[in-house]
């Protein structure tokens, strides 16, 4: 089943500063590849898609974390919850592990 991503305001402002800025052009690059694996698979092994207990959507929703990197300062997530529509994931945040 193929998901349609949205994205929160603050999600969409990370995703345009990190594909714009020139130095962050390789986490964007990951960031990317995670955004594709998860509208066509979120729970693709490589993404180590887990639920993320410390955050809830603003519906209550449950939020899950995915790797965009590993095994590097500051590896960026991305954090997303399913809906509002039954085939559909809205990207909550873009942002390096907390």
């Amino acid at each position: 089943m193929k998901f349609v991503l949205y994205f929160t305001p603050s999600a969409n402002q990370t995703l345009k500063e990190l594909k714009e800025y020139p130095g962050k052009q390789k986490r964007y690059k990951a960031v990317a590849k995670v955004l594709k694996l998860l509208s066509e698979n979120p729970k693709h092994p490589s993404l180590q898609t887990h639920k993320y207990y410390s955050l809830q959507g603003p519906h209550n929703e449950e939020i899950f974390e995915a790797y965009a990197e590993q095994h590097t300062p500051a590896a960026y997530r991305v954090f997303f919850f399913y809906g509002p529509l039954k085939e559909a994931i809205t990207i909550f945040a873009i942002t390096p592990h907390p």
